[in-house]
């Protein structure tokens, strides 16, 4: 009896360590490699950068750096807001690397060239800083996955809001290039569906410095809004101009399509207050939220963004999917991925729908005066909670060929 107990046991013991040796070998290459493309140094390294990388660290470190395991290894690199370097380094990563998913991406432009590549190599892309709603439409991808915002959400939720306010007739300083373009276009769509009504718009170059001559053309147009479908340091170069040129003091009404805590911490309360914004995270909205901040601030000295939020939440999917597969296998994560839902200190049972769009809630904020802020970083109030049906397009309108 002594014997088949024996007997047993031992088989019990092979048959684990088959197991687990199967998972360990199901990895395609005994490390599950995630490669953070970012903007570095440039105008969108504040709101991503280093901190994104540092979001990535923190999901991983909750699986003790390993998967079944099989190490989980983290690299950085500085795409610098041109496509062309973030095509070759996405390209280099997987070809030589061997990277399994390419992860943040803020800037669209580069975002789409990623796209292309990770969707013909086979790559799980997480996606959170671009806006063009492109990468959940016509350029969709099954590997994709845009976390966090799109360019609709937070454009029709502030220009919404603005709207039925009574501030109807808008003016738009863009940034000149795809996701400039598309973050105005859907303004000025929920502008004219509201009844309101648009006098005019400029383009300007990426990082640009001087705004004097777009600011003086607003200010002309007498609209009541002078709305900045730009973001990062064009925003608070832009917003602090505008406040330099008496905008907002003589009636007109600043509207930034896209904020960040990041942006207002660098403008200040004294020109950054009453400015309204659409927000996927907040860092001050609970006990969890407060919780896993802190760690990222201990890390980085300031409290995240949504979009490194974004990428903590994106990166943690993709591992517990990579778990739950027994695989780093693109097809089985990806299908995976959209099989669970997304619940972690940012999301609650968020989905992922067919186009690779995550529907999560997003959040109206209003930006506190000087005397409301109790202290550094209390810079939102949050007016209402806008719930993913309602902040991002319908699959089915997306024009993606994916969707069923």
């Amino acid at each position: 009896m002594r014997s088949t107990r024996l007997a047993g046991l031992l088989a019990g013991v092979a048959f684990a360590a088959l197991a687990c040796g199967t998972a360990q070998a199901q990895m395609s290459d005994n490390v599950i490699k995630i490669g953070m493309l970012s903007d570095r140094s440039g105008i969108y390294a504040d709101i991503n950068g280093e901190g994104s990388a540092v979001a990535a660290r923190l999901a991983a470190e909750e699986f003790g750096n390993a998967i079944n395991g099989t190490k989980i290894e983290i690299i950085v690199g500085d795409h610098q807001n041109k496509a062309d370097i973030a095509a070759n380094l996405a390209r280099q990563w997987i070809d030589v690397e061997k990277v399994d998913v390419v992860a943040d991406v803020p800037n669209s432009a580069a975002a789409l060239a990623v796209q292309g590549i990770t969707k013909d190599k086979k790559r799980i892309f997480l996606m959170s800083g671009p806006g063009s709603t492109d990468l959940t439409g016509k350029d969709c991808s099954p590997y994709g996955f845009l976390w966090t915002w799109d360019n609709h959400a937070v454009a029709s939720s502030t220009a919404r809001a603005l709207v039925e306010q009574g501030k109807k007739s808008w003016f738009f300083i863009t940034a000149d290039y795809a996701f400039g373009h598309s973050l105005e276009t859907e303004a000025v769509n929920t502008v004219k569906q509201l009844g309101g009504t648009v006098k005019g718009s400029v383009r300007h170059p990426l990082a640009s410095s001087d705004f004097s001559s777009f600011l003086l053309q607003a200010q002309a147009s007498g609209a009541e809004v002078v709305a900045f479908a730009n973001a990062g340091g064009d925003t608070i170069n832009a917003v602090k101009q505008a406040a330099e040129f008496g905008i907002p003091q003589g009636g007109q009404t600043l509207a930034g399509l896209l904020l960040n805590v990041n942006d207002i911490h660098a403008l200040g309360l004294d020109t950054a207050q009453g400015l309204m914004l659409a927000n996927s995270f907040y860092w001050d909205m609970n006990d969890e939220t407060r919780a896993w901040s802190k760690k990222f601030e201990e890390r980085t000295g300031r409290k995240p963004s949504m979009n490194q939020a974004g990428v903590y939440s994106a990166v943690k999917h993709y591992l517990k999917a990579v778990q739950e597969a027994g695989t780093d296998d693109a097809d089985k994560v990806a299908a995976k991925m959209r099989s669970m839902p997304i619940t972690d200190m940012m999301m609650k049972d968020a989905r992922i729908a067919d186009n690779g769009r995550i529907f999560n809630d997003m959040y109206l904020a209003q930006i506190k005066t000087p005397g409301e802020s109790k202290a550094a970083w209390d810079y939102f109030k949050i007016l209402k909670t806008i719930p993913g049906e309602q902040a991002y397009i319908n699959p089915k309108d997306s024009g993606c060929p994916l969707v069923k």
